[in-house]
């Protein structure tokens, strides 16, 4: 199943060396609020996380670690591809569970 996203802002954690995590906040269309949708370099989105406003998601991205993506910050890190699909991670929900993701004000 393909996924569209729709945010032009994406945010990056370098994990290792040549591994990233992905993020963007999207509209949640189920209900009001946002949600960060997480993927890795090939585009699966492995976990999701919703907040009811776009303020705090991004305060909490930045508290784990996350960045805005820029091409002149990054240039060594190729975007992921518009391709976004479903993809169990090998850990499972690492940031939903509250394993690798402190929070202030999680829905």
């Amino acid at each position: 199943m393909r996924f569209k996203i729709t945010s032009d802002e994406y945010w990056v954690k370098i994990v290792d060396f040549l591994q990233h995590n992905w993020a963007v906040i999207e509209p949640n269309g189920d209900c009001d609020g946002y949600v960060i949708c997480f993927f890795g370099d090939t585009s699966g989105i492995f976990d999701y996380i919703n907040y009811k406003d776009i303020v705090t998601a991004k305060r909490e991205l930045r508290m784990n670690g996350f960045e805005v993506y820029t091409e002149e910050k990054y240039d060594f890190i190729g975007k992921p591809r518009d391709e976004f699909h479903e993809r169990a991670h090998p850990n499972g929900k690492i940031y939903s569970s509250g394993r690798y993701w402190k929070s202030l004000n999680k829905v």
